[in-house]
């Protein structure tokens, strides 16, 4: 009857047709070329770093520079030891020092940020959405702005030339609690309600249930605080040689001028070393991690 009246079936779109025709091959090269530029203008800063590193002094100077190294050596890793070694402290503790104030920072910036947030975005309290302004508002202040403030709240609190005059600061960064606001905000309220049901206390609920479903965002505060804690040379807050970081030996190298330049290369790579094997390590769990942080109610 349908037939008879003049009907005619609908004809069945090729939806992979159409996002064939739609993505040609020229568009898809284009793309990776200019990726593939992109990604060597990335790179070609820490190829050069391992390549300084393995020069000796005549190619370091040479001019025009040379991005790669025509004969490797590694007499500037050997400057560096024996330069170390006359110097007042081993180089092995400023390494040391650098350890300490790195991983006391990265670990508590990431704790203190996670606490404040799992309340912000979590429950309900009077004030809620100025003390998170207030934190935005805090986001638009660079370090520099406020280093008095820092230098007296710490010299108040008797902590000059320790650990924790370098190490407590950036456990304040509004960047790492604004991140894990955002984060925390995803989680379905059912989920926290259910494990509530269950008998588990409020740290339990947030230790369980909240930090592995906002493992994206605190692996991703760890690489960007890692790296700036990597950084530091404390040269406001500490005072003794004892505790001075690795930055501050570069400093230091640097200063003794064109012949310490292999040293200075040498020191340069450590440095750059460290912070990439960590995004490395951590990389691949943000990746992954990042797939299965949708959830919605």
């Amino acid at each position: 009857m349908a037939e008879k009246a003049g009907y005619k079936k609908p004809k069945k779109v090729n939806y992979k047709k159409q996002k064939q025709l739609n993505r040609s091959k020229a568009g898809n090269g284009l793309l990776f070329f200019l990726m593939f530029i992109c990604g060597v203008f990335m790179a070609l800063p820490l190829v050069m770093i391992v390549n300084n590193a393995m020069k000796p002094l005549d190619e370091i100077f040479q001019y025009p520079p040379k991005i790669f190294v025509k004969n490797p050596t590694s007499e500037n890793f050997t400057d560096l030891f024996v330069l170390m070694n006359d110097s007042w402290v081993p180089f092995s503790r400023y390494i040391l020092n650098t350890i300490i104030i790195t991983a006391g920072g990265t670990i508590g910036h990431v704790i203190v940020a996670s606490f404040a947030a799992y309340p912000l975005a979590k429950h309900q309290f009077p004030g809620k959405k100025i003390i998170f302004s207030l934190v935005v508002l805090s986001m638009m202040f660079s370090y520099t702005v406020t280093q008095i403030p820092n230098y007296m709240i710490i010299t108040w609190l008797g902590m000059n030339n320790t650990y924790l005059a370098v190490i407590l600061p950036p456990w304040q960064y509004g960047m790492g609690l604004y991140l894990m606001k955002q984060f925390m905000e995803q989680i379905p309220d059912s989920l926290l309600e259910s494990s509530r049901l269950d008998g588990a206390s409020e740290f339990k609920t947030f230790w369980t249930m909240v930090m592995p479903n906002v493992k994206p965002a605190w692996l991703t505060l760890a690489i960007f605080q890692f790296q700036q804690m990597w950084a530091q040379t404390g040269n406001q807050f500490l005072r003794s040689e004892e505790l001075k970081p690795l930055q501050y030996a570069l400093q230091q190298i640097t200063a003794g001028g064109t012949a310490r330049a292999g040293a200075a290369a040498a020191v340069s790579f450590i440095i750059a070393a460290v912070p990439i094997i960590f995004f490395l390590i951590c990389q691949s769990n943000v990746i992954e991690t990042m797939t299965t942080s949708g959830m919605k109610d």
